[in-house]
């Protein structure tokens, strides 16, 4: 099994990545391989809501959006991580996350399990975990939870490393996600996915 993890900060080895590193101790000794992928530090530009990934299947910015794409797919589970800003999240993940999961329209997407983890100094932590859990919700994606909101606390560089609590709740998420993504592949052999209806786009205009 795979697990996809997008990192959304801009600051090598920082507090953010602490914190993906406690998860993915855990997928190791689950037998789950993981990738990160730290997008942060890129430029990359938001959508321009051209379309023309309807038709092509990949966005019209051939950067790593497109080379994230086939990496999500092949995933059975998939983790978004940021630090706080402005009780949001890092405006280059959100950029990231907004053009993927919209020209990656025709992957089916339902049952990957997704997980958010957030980091900040102080507060905006969750508001920023329901921020980027949209992006599951709105994809038919399960979302993983764990012994609190998935959330760690640390400024300087290392400081995250004292957020015991913080810290095991990434435990707990890595284990709580390994152990949906286990259920969902035997549910799938079992039942299936759910059946999908056609859209029924209402769009709200007077």
């Amino acid at each position: 099994m795979k697990v996809l993890i997008i990192n959304g900060s801009p600051r090598k080895d920082g507090n953010t990545t602490l914190a993906l590193a406690e998860m993915e101790k855990i997928f190791a000794e689950e037998g789950i391989e993981c990738e990160q992928v730290r997008v942060g530090n890129q430029a990359i530009r938001g959508c321009i809501a051209c379309g023309h990934c309807f038709e092509a299947h990949q966005c019209v910015f051939d950067d790593i959006v497109n080379e994230l794409a086939p990496k999500f797919e092949e995933a059975d589970g998939l983790v978004v991580a940021s630090p706080v800003y402005y009780a949001s999240a890092n405006a280059t993940l959100v950029a990231t996350l907004d053009r993927l999961f919209y020209s990656t329209g025709h992957i089916n997407k339902t049952m990957k399990v997704g997980a958010s983890v957030v980091v900040a100094r102080r507060g905006g932590a969750s508001a920023t975990f329901d921020e980027l859990n949209k992006y599951f919700t709105i994809s038919g994606m399960p979302v993983a939870s764990s012994q609190y909101w998935n959330s760690v606390h640390g400024r300087e560089r290392g400081e995250a490393a004292q957020d015991a609590e913080g810290l095991q709740t990434m435990r707990t998420l890595a284990r709580n996600m390994t152990f949906l993504m286990k259920s969902i592949a035997l549910g799938k052999e079992a039942y299936g996915i759910p059946e999908k209806e056609p859209w029924q786009p209402t769009h709200f205009i007077r």
